[in-house]
């Protein structure tokens, strides 16, 4: 497991792979939900058509999914309660 910070460029670069002539450019941001994270939409055109993506702000970088506040794990105590 990769655990070097992973920067928004980076990521865009990976998964868009923009080149010289195709334009990339961020449709959506903000906060996210809880504890500050962040969000961001990117978006390119292709001759396929047009392409987003959503980077969401982790601990240590950012990510192509959202984290994770509380993770279940095993031996982890799950509370159900009736209504």
């Amino acid at each position: 497991m990769n655990t070097s910070p992973r920067s928004l460029h980076s990521l865009v670069d990976k998964w868009l792979a923009p080149s010289a002539t195709t334009l990339i450019r961020v449709t959506r941001f903000g906060p996210g939900s809880g504890h500050n994270r962040r969000y961001v939409c990117v978006e390119t055109t292709r001759q396929t058509g047009t392409w987003s993506m959503f980077f969401f702000r982790h601990d240590d970088g950012w990510c192509v999914f959202p984290p994770n506040n509380k993770r279940i794990s095993l031996g982890s105590p799950i509370r159900i309660t009736a209504r």
